[in-house]
């Protein structure tokens, strides 16, 4: 099965995908994990993806299609089945060169989920991030804060404010988001398999409602 997961930066999908992957199995693709890991690596392409993503900027086509090909035939090549996208396509170049490299291993997807969030709410959310610098460890300053300030509780080191989670970048994903995810509804309407959920409510819940829509 091939499950797309689409929302808003911060509207809890890289969440979601990780509970789909715990409780059902999934493997996970998810292009901003990957690219985030070539840019600690400090590889070429983490350094071009990084000139992007700190001006709210989405990452050309041509670097991101590339990498989920490989992943992808990596992962079958493995023997895995149920895959979960989080984060990708973005586009609708991308949403059309992946329906055509599942074709070429004779998959299609079979449920589109958006996650819908109000942009108060997404703001709020992301400019109230930390990151931890050594271990990756994900806080905020309201939600889920440290027990000492700017210091991860599991490891001891700095929590930051990630560049792409800056108010003025937010706004900017945020703007990008409402553009690209319009044209993506309008590309997984005409297969119909479209799914809405209401992100602003207990994990669980939106968990719930995932799993209920795309017929899991």
């Amino acid at each position: 099965m091939i499950l797309l997961l689409f929302g808003a930066p911060g509207s809890g999908k890289g969440t979601q995908s990780a509970l789909l992957v715990e409780k059902k199995g999934f493997f996970q693709i998810s292009t901003g994990d990957l690219l985030r890991s070539a840019i600690r690596d400090g590889t070429k392409l983490g350094n071009d993806a990084k000139l992007y993503l700190d001006q709210g900027k989405l990452v050309p086509d041509s670097v991101v299609i590339g990498l989920v090909d490989d992943i992808l035939e990596k992962a079958l090549s493995k023997g895995h089945k149920l895959f979960i996208f989080d984060g990708f396509p973005r586009t609708g170049a991308q949403a059309q060169s992946l329906k055509e490299i599942l074709k070429k291993h004779e998959l299609y997807a079979e449920a589109a989920v958006f996650i819908n969030v109000d942009n108060e709410v997404l703001v709020k959310r992301l400019t109230g991030r930390r990151i931890c610098q050594v271990c990756g460890s994900v806080y905020h300053i309201e939600n889920n804060p440290s027990k000492k300030s700017g210091i991860c509780d599991k490891c001891g080191g700095q929590l930051i404010l990630r560049s792409d989670d800056k108010e003025e970048v937010v706004l900017s994903r945020l703007e990008t988001y409402q553009v690209t995810a319009g044209l993506l509804r309008n590309f997984y309407n005409s297969d119909g398999i479209v799914k809405e959920v209401n992100g602003d409510q207990s994990v669980e819940v939106v968990y719930e409602n995932i799993v209920s829509s795309a017929g899991l």
